[in-house]
């Protein structure tokens, strides 16, 4: 029952990030195609706007913090694997079991307590861009700092569930999730 339920859990955690990972792929699309813009405008036509160089920022900081969760999804964060990959898939389970608890959670954990009463601050001040005709915008920016350390720690719960039970030989893909 127990072990259902935390597939269940993982595997909703997966999908939410998989739709997330989506979602920042077109800001990337997006960002490239306003860099462009941007890049013709004002060698083209000597035009230039704040507010949209500041949303190349904006999609920027939105598609790292919103796309590490998903990027911890997908097994593609850096790593330095030069035991790692040598190792059985047991052993592998086990470091990644001791990794998500001894460094990403709590790293995460500490990001968003560190930081929860800086983008309190700008939402109290609705903090805005300090330059002339800018995004009034940076209390949303701000945010991306408490959904990144949110989302990596959701993502953790997700690898902790999917490690443990390869660690104790229980393939996730085996038990029948209710749907």
């Amino acid at each position: 029952m127990f072990i259902k339920q935390g597939v269940a859990l993982q595997h909703l955690i997966d999908e939410f990030h998989h739709r997330l990972g989506q979602l920042v792929s077109w800001f990337t699309l997006i960002m490239v195609l306003v860099t462009l813009l941007i890049v013709v405008l004002r060698y083209g036509f000597n035009l230039g706007w704040v507010a949209m160089q500041e949303s190349v920022m904006y999609l920027h900081v939105a598609v790292f913090l919103l796309g590490a969760a998903h990027t911890l999804n997908v097994n593609e964060h850096v790593r330095v694997d030069i035991f790692y990959r040598k190792m059985s898939k047991r052993k592998q389970a086990m470091v990644d079991i001791m990794g998500t608890l001894l460094l990403l959670m709590p790293v995460n954990f500490l990001i968003f307590f560190l930081s929860f009463d800086y983008v309190i601050n700008a939402w109290a001040l609705m903090e805005s861009s300090p330059e002339a005709g800018g995004l009034p915008l940076v209390f949303i920016l701000k945010s991306f700092i408490l959904v990144f350390a949110i989302t990596m720690n959701l993502q953790g719960l997700a690898e902790l569930i999917r490690n443990v039970l390869l660690f104790k030989g229980t393939a996730a893909s085996s038990i029948e999730v209710p749907a």
